[in-house]
């Protein structure tokens, strides 16, 4: 629900945003299944040698370094273990305005997979549309290559609904709210991972 704010203060603001957050969060109860699922997904492919490939715009350009970064370095503060091998497709600004001045902008994360991804490895699409038409053909390029698919989505899915082995829609059509979503489930993947591959909680 959008809430108007010109009738509210500043603290109903504030309790107005965290209410709307928690509520998102808590209708995820019937994704737990596939939330682990897609963990355990990942920790495979980890552990068969492979790696993981994010990728994402705006908002979610910088969920994928979130994610990512924690798999390289580490997820909880006490686990040290050797770092993963993940990488995010967003973060070269020449390689992101060559790709948009040469082949054009929606090819740039297929450019990235084509690049990087092997067979065995896994890209995680974040988009909370489902319609990025970058996220799009990065997926088709993936599925071209033998990669596995993750999908952390919101609203209906859109285009990508179907596309991935595994998808997490968050039942949300506010985008804030499925940003925030999509951090928490990128998170719970990470200490699923370490909890799979280093036995860490």
């Amino acid at each position: 629900m959008i809430v108007s704010y010109t009738s509210m203060g500043y603290r109903d603001i504030v309790a107005s945003e965290v209410e709307e957050s928690i509520a998102t969060k808590k209708k995820l109860e019937p994704l737990y299944g596939e939330i682990e699922k897609a963990g355990l997904m990942l920790a495979d492919v980890l552990e068969k040698g492979g790696k993981i490939l994010f990728c994402g715009n705006g908002g979610s350009a910088a969920d994928a370094q979130h994610i990512a970064a924690e798999l390289v370095v580490r997820y909880k503060p006490m686990n040290n273990r050797r770092a993963l091998p993940a990488l995010t497709l967003s973060g070269d600004p020449s390689t992101i305005t060559a790709c948009a001045n040469d082949y054009g902008y929606e090819e740039l994360f297929a450019r990235g997979v084509e690049a990087y991804g092997r067979s065995g490895d896994a890209l995680v699409g974040i988009t909370t549309s489902g319609n990025s038409p970058n996220v799009i053909k990065a997926v088709e390029k993936a599925r071209e290559l033998g990669l596995r698919v993750l999908l952390l989505l919101g609203r209906d899915g859109g285009k990508l609904r179907g596309k991935g082995d595994l998808e997490i829609i968050v039942p949300s059509w506010e985008t804030a709210r499925i940003q925030e979503s999509h951090i928490l489930i990128g998170h719970i993947l990470c200490s699923i991972i370490e909890k799979r591959l280093f036995n860490l909680s």
